[in-house]
């Protein structure tokens, strides 16, 4: 930890007097930090992980998009930007992680509770505020616009197709067991991609990742985490996610209410994001059982998660 500490002291002037690991999500390591007044949130992507440079490539981009809707929108205080480093920089890092900063949120995670009707019309207030803005805003949104490209499927359908393929025993008897089912979402996604390439349907800014697990609840209300994926896409690429909840229906009503009831919501793209995250998530966990070191209850865990993806196929596909 005086690694890291001594990096805040230099990035952002901050003299941390604790800090405590924090249950975060797969994708980064998460600590709370304080300096005797002021409490703090650091954001930790691990420079050992398969994932973390896909999932911080874009910091410099997305950021300033979030700091712009903070700033200029209804979305302020609704979600966290993060505090510059002394260069006035969005993220720092070592040799060992690349590094985020925010203010620390006073609230309680959404996670498995589900929400209730009055989270739910604030949930779709903030998604129906987000769709609003698109390509016109002042800050670039030119590296985030979608390409409904997965760079992963090359690579994956390879792994799924050739049963010589060098992978731990364990990993080749379960995707042995969905390899058809993989391959036919394989194609489909690959097709759907043609056509949404072709057809170029409407584009707003979306942060694909919306769950309860990444709302918080506070005094002032809700506050939609993690924009790591924000994307300028048609909307359907927040909906789709959305439509597997239990409170979809009177989210949906609610977002009518304040984009627009003459929306039109295609089936197809919401199929196409649907299966496009059935297949992220399969890939991520094949990436951290091939390529991270885990401990063997998280790799049993990560085959659990894994496992679970792939019998979830099936109703993706229909």
């Amino acid at each position: 930890m005086n690694n890291t500490i001594n990096l805040i002291k230099e990035q952002y002037e901050i003299e941390c007097v604790t800090i405590t690991q924090q249950i975060g999500g797969w994708s980064a390591l998460a600590y709370k930090l304080s300096d005797g007044f002021k409490n703090y949130f650091l954001k930790v992507y691990e420079k050992n992980r398969a994932s973390t440079p896909k999932l911080t490539a874009l910091i410099d981009s997305y950021i300033p998009i979030t700091l712009w809707l903070n700033k200029n929108t209804e979305l302020s205080g609704k979600l966290p930007v993060p505090i510059l480093t002394k260069d006035r920089e969005a993220k720092c890092e070592d040799k060992y992680g690349i590094y985020l900063l925010y203010e620390y949120i006073d609230g309680e995670t959404i996670g498995s509770k589900g929400l209730t009707i009055e989270q739910t019309v604030q949930l779709a207030n903030i998604v129906a505020t987000l769709h609003s803005y698109g390509k016109e805003i002042s800050v670039s949104t030119n590296a985030i616009r979608e390409e409904y490209y997965l760079p992963f499927l090359c690579q994956m359908q390879k792994i799924f197709s050739e049963s010589h393929f060098h992978i731990p025993y364990d990993v080749k008897v379960l995707i042995g067991k969905y390899k058809q089912s993989v391959l036919k979402m394989i194609q489909k996604v690959q097709n759907l991609s043609e056509v949404l390439q072709f057809s170029k349907p409407k584009m707003v800014l979306c942060h694909t990742d919306i769950h309860p697990w990444n709302l918080i609840q506070t005094g002032r209300g809700l506050i939609l985490i993690d924009w790591e994926g924000l994307k300028l896409a048609p909307p359907e690429a927040d909906l789709a996610l959305l439509s597997e909840e239990p409170y979809y229906e009177e989210f949906i009503r609610s977002y009518r209410k304040n984009i627009g009831n003459d929306i039109v919501i295609h089936t197809d793209i919401m199929q196409f994001y649907k299966m496009r995250r059935n297949l992220e998530d399969i890939w991520e966990f094949i990436e951290q059982l091939l390529y991270d070191k885990q401990e063997n209850e998280e790799r049993i865990k990560t085959l659990k998660y894994l496992e679970g993806e792939l019998f979830s196929i099936d109703k993706n596909l229909l």
